[in-house]
């Protein structure tokens, strides 16, 4: 059975930091009359891609932010409320792969779960390498569209390049034996996820940006600023949580700066 031949594996690449009320509305983070000066603590915010060893090609999720994050973003501001400043050098998005002794020729996939700074600031290491980049169709083209360098969280030299082999897919879809992506939207238009069912892990529902926190996830969900359908991400959330519910999967959120120290990671530990 192909799916008992599937190894998971979680790179950590280190934290930007940033007001944790970008993340999440919640009312303990806020002023109120009785604090009207209430600062909320500045707050480490894990990344992480996801390596998924299968028979049928190997597949990457997200490409984390860049090292040269600040020249990059130099233009759009994000580094002033996202600094990428807590990485030591192993934890570089290139430095990861080769302890894993990977170089991107070794994927058939790249999955991209959306198209924002810190989830597509590599993906240049992968022209012309043969790769299928994988993005959701409307989350492409809506992209795409965007005029001038930057827009919210989408920098157009990240992904609107030559040499990048696009694979635009729609709704929810299996790429291989084993691994769905889930369509999402939401905090984007085109926001997906991925489901990884595992012999021994059981199923491992990757959230990406659709749910940051295991505080957004609830219940009730707790929603945030950066989200471009409010309604959207709602029922995202919900269908997230209905095939958690069926599956007892478990969840890894896309930002959880408690979660990321509680997780098997990579290059020492894996999934399968």
């Amino acid at each position: 059975m192909i799916r008992s031949k599937i190894k998971v594996y979680i790179q950590h690449h280190g934290n930007m930091h940033c007001d944790p009320r970008w993340l999440i509305n919640t009312p303990l983070l806020m002023a109120s009359r009785r604090e009207p000066h209430k600062a909320a603590e500045w707050r480490s915010c894990p990344t992480h891609t996801v390596v998924v060893d299968h028979p049928d090609g190997r597949i990457l999720m997200d490409t984390a932010c860049p090292r040269n994050w600040e020249e990059r973003w130099g233009a759009t501001g994000l580094q002033e409320f996202f600094p990428y400043d807590e990485v030591k050098p192993e934890e570089y998005f290139e430095e990861r792969l080769k302890q894993l002794k990977l170089d991107p020729s070794d994927f058939k996939y790249v999955f991209l779960t959306h198209l924002h700074f810190d989830h597509a600031g590599n993906i240049g290491v992968f022209k012309h390498s043969g790769a299928e980049v994988v993005v959701n169709k409307t989350e492409y083209n809506e992209a795409m569209k965007l005029e001038g360098i930057s827009q919210g969280g989408f920098i157009k030299a990240d992904y609107d390049m030559e040499g990048i082999k696009y694979h635009l897919v729609e709704g929810d879809t299996q790429l291989v034996d084993g691994v769905t992506l889930l369509e999402t939207p939401g905090h984007t238009w085109g926001t997906m996820c991925m489901q990884v069912d595992l012999p021994n892990s059981g199923t491992i529902i990757f959230t990406s940006d659709a749910i940051y926190l295991r505080d957004s996830y609830g219940p009730p969900a707790v929603g945030s600023p950066v989200v471009y359908d409010n309604l959207q991400w709602a029922r995202s959330v919900e269908k997230i949580r209905n095939i958690a519910h069926k599956k007892n999967a478990t969840i890894v959120f896309g930002h959880d700066h408690a979660q990321i120290k509680e997780l098997r990671l990579a290059p020492e530990a894996y999934y399968d």
